[in-house]
């Protein structure tokens, strides 16, 4: 895959994606996760990537969410995603989920949604999934007691390539062979010319050994697993808890595992353990011993009265004899059974089997007091002890790396499953959180059928074509059915809520609404006109994600961008009203609604009259709305200037009313659902009404007949 292919993507950040492992596949599944590893390259940095990643794969041009404020709608739907996810990779994975108007994408993303809607989110699973990240690889595995050599140039740089962990070196001889023999515990020699040479020390001949780097460095396999133990574990038990297909025995996996330890090393073995052990203590059990052998001396000799003749004390002074000799005289059985004590001492205590005879040589024959140690049988004891655990270690690893090396790519699927499994447990919390639904979205469905069915068409094509058929001869039709393209406009949400007010969602009125072409919103103030929009906003992005929507029932149709322009704070100046009117006849000119309905835009709009004076405001907006109906957009345009709008326009408008049911302790109440085809009544008119029932005069009464 060429990297710079991906829209955004220049030379640097190609650079520096290439040094990931698998890059194309980072940037086919969207994993913002490893993307973020590559150096200098952020986490935002890397969902934008991905995103065009994704974008290309679909030939999606973007921008859908077209204004400042659709965006903002974007990012709060996709935060109340975000805050349902456990893992760091599940939070990011999500921002790939992007509203699109490209049919395949969309359909692409309901189909898992609908499958996440059907899990049950299980506090086991997402106390388990705390504990999953993605796989980290190890970077700082080096060993030094081995190296790799060969006679030729590029078979060096291919070893260095390979198997970067030990030194490679370029011989020209078996002589040179054996020097690296003998400066290395081990040598692999990757050349087979030196194959059948009697090479002093450890040297193999392994012309492979590139091919399987699990045999010369065990230590890489057995690395990568105890880095990411913990995460391998987590992971299995998120599969056993939510019953997920698993791509190795989870029980094999766990048996491979509880045989690494932390650092990479075996455990688990009685006869290593005991080895490691013995090497450990020798010092200490060799000077117990020695202990030993004089405690069980000096009580001899305390219970003994030694006599000895004149002329033998005078014989051995006169052979220079000393304790020794008297030892060796008077109390040589005491000696013999103090060395047997101390030796059987050693030999129990350090667990020895295979080297026991040379332990016996450690404290000697000779009788001597205090008891020493032979030191040069305590070297010999020692290096055959050390060589004894390396080697068994050295089985052990290469054993469990070569089970565990099986297992690697396995792994890899287990831990993203786990991940990709928060991805979806996200959707189903935030479905059931919000009552949500899955959209109908007009034309998404058939259209994504159409193009499959246009793919595997024209696969059928390509092959009738090469096994001599004629095209269509089957009577299939190649192309699709005009009206699997067909969409439809507008909008209708049915028990509608919206999770974005600053209220508990239990206590949000549900809200009605359809809209089939554009309409003039109207309502009392607090009324619940710039909530509504938002939920229209809300719902029409989360449907062009792919994703359940806050409500009973809902119907989108496919809109190519999503216009909505908040609420301006302040009548503008001369030239930031013209720069407002500039976007909107841009808006207005590039609006095209196409049989398709392909190219339709929906543009939704609160209070723009307050860009300016009001009856000017009137004037602009009946004119814009005009225009939009023209083109067939969808929009809904929230305005206290309803009535004068209408008159100011040249055509009928759709103008609904969210309609005050009255005051009631001086409270506001209102019907959240607008109506379709009336005009609100004002707060104004409302409380006149109050007064004008309660008041004797005809002051009220006439009053409130100027709202008429």
């Amino acid at each position: 895959m060429d990297l710079e292919s991906v829209s955004g993507v220049g030379e640097k950040t190609a650079a520096a994606l290439a040094e990931l492992d698998e890059p194309a596949r980072a940037l086919r599944e969207g994993d913002v996760a490893t993307l973020a590893q590559a150096p200098g390259i952020s986490e935002g940095r890397a969902a934008r990537i991905a995103r065009a990643a994704i974008r290309d794969a679909h030939d999606d041009p973007g921008g859908w969410a077209a204004t400042s404020r659709a965006r903002e709608i974007h990012r709060d739907a996709l935060g109340l995603l975000q805050a349902r996810t456990v893992t760091d990779y599940a939070e990011k994975r999500l921002e790939t989920i992007y509203p699109s108007a490209v049919p395949e994408r969309i359909e692409s993303v309901r189909e898992r949604a609908r499958a996440a809607m059907d899990r049950e989110p299980d506090d086991t699973v997402v106390e388990a999934l705390a504990g999953v990240e993605p796989l980290a690889e190890p970077s700082d595995v080096r060993v030094r007691d081995r190296c790799l050599a060969t006679t030729d140039a590029e078979r060096y740089a291919e070893a260095k390539a390979a198997i970067p962990e030990v030194t490679v070196e370029v011989v020209d001889d078996a002589r040179q062979l054996a020097e690296l023999g003998r400066s290395y515990a081990t040598v692999v020699a990757l050349d087979e010319s030196f194959a059948g040479l009697d090479i002093e020390g450890d040297v193999r001949v392994q012309p492979d050994a590139l091919e399987n780097p699990a045999d010369v460095v065990p230590e890489r396999p057995l690395a990568f697993f105890a880095r990411n133990r913990d995460r391998l574990r987590a992971a299995a038990t998120v599969h056993r808890s939510a019953d997920l297909d698993t791509p190795c025995d989870l029980d094999v996996l766990d048996d491979a595992l509880a045989r690494l330890d932390e650092d990479g090393s075996v455990r688990g073995d009685d006869e290593l353990d005991r080895l490691t052990v013995a090497v450990d203590d020798l010092d200490a059990a060799v000077s117990t011993a020695e202990s030993v052998a004089n405690d069980h001396l000096r009580d001899a000799i305390e219970e003994r009265d030694v006599t000895i003749e004149g002329t033998d004390l005078l014989s051995l002074v006169e052979r220079g004899a000393g304790v020794d000799s008297l030892l060796s005289r008077e109390l040589a059985d005491e000696y013999d059974a103090a060395v047997a004590k101390a030796r059987d001492h050693l030999v129990d205590a350090l667990q020895l089997t295979d080297t026991e005879a040379v332990a016996r040589r450690v404290i000697p024959d000779d009788p001597t007091y205090p008891v020493e140690r032979n030191e040069e049988a305590v070297s010999r004891l020692r290096e055959e002890l050390t060589a004894a655990r390396d080697q068994r270690a050295t089985r052990l690893k290469r054993d469990l790396a070569s089970d565990l090396a099986g297992l690697r790519e396995a792994a890899e699927a287990l831990v993203d499953a786990a991940l990709e499994l928060d991805v979806e447990l996200a959707i189903a919390r935030f479905a059931r959180d919000f009552d949500c639904t899955m959209p109908e979205v007009g034309g998404v469905e058939s259209e994504a059928r159409s193009a499959s069915e246009r793919s595997s068409s024209a696969e059928r094509s390509s092959a009738d074509h090469s096994s001599g058929q004629s095209p269509r001869e089957d009577g299939e039709q190649s192309e699709p059915r005009d009206e699997d393209c067909e969409t439809t406009p507008g909008f209708a949400i049915e028990g509608g809520r919206s999770p974005l007010l600053d209220v508990a969602f239990d206590d949000v009125e549900p809200v009605d609404y359809r809209v089939d072409g554009v309409a003039l919103l109207s309502g009392v103030n607090s009324g619940g006109k710039t909530s509504t929009l938002d939920l229209v906003a809300l719902v029409t992005t989360l449907a062009h994600m792919g994703l359940p929507v806050p409500a009973e029932s809902a119907r989108i149709g496919r809109v190519r961008e999503l216009h909505y322009h908040a609420k301006t704070q302040g009548t503008l100046d001369a030239g930031a009203f013209e720069a407002t009117l500039r976007d909107f006849g841009a808006l207005v000119e590039g609006v095209d609604g196409g049989a398709d309905g392909g190219d339709r835009v929906m543009v939704l709009v609160d209070e723009l009259e307050s860009i300016t004076e009001p009856g000017a405001a009137a004037t602009i907006i009946a004119g814009i709305l005009e225009a939009l109906e023209e083109r067939d957009a969808t929009g809904v345009f929230v305005s206290h200037l309803a009535g004068d709008i209408i008159d100011a326009a040249d055509a009928e408008l759709t103008v609904d009313g969210i309609q005050a049911e009255g005051l009631v302790d001086g409270e506001l109440r209102v019907n959240r659902s607008p109506v379709k085809g009336q005009l609100a009544r004002s707060t104004p008119e409302l409380i006149v009404e109050k007064l004008a029932d309660e008041a004797d005069g005809a002051f009220y009464g006439d009053l409130l007949g100027k709202f008429e």
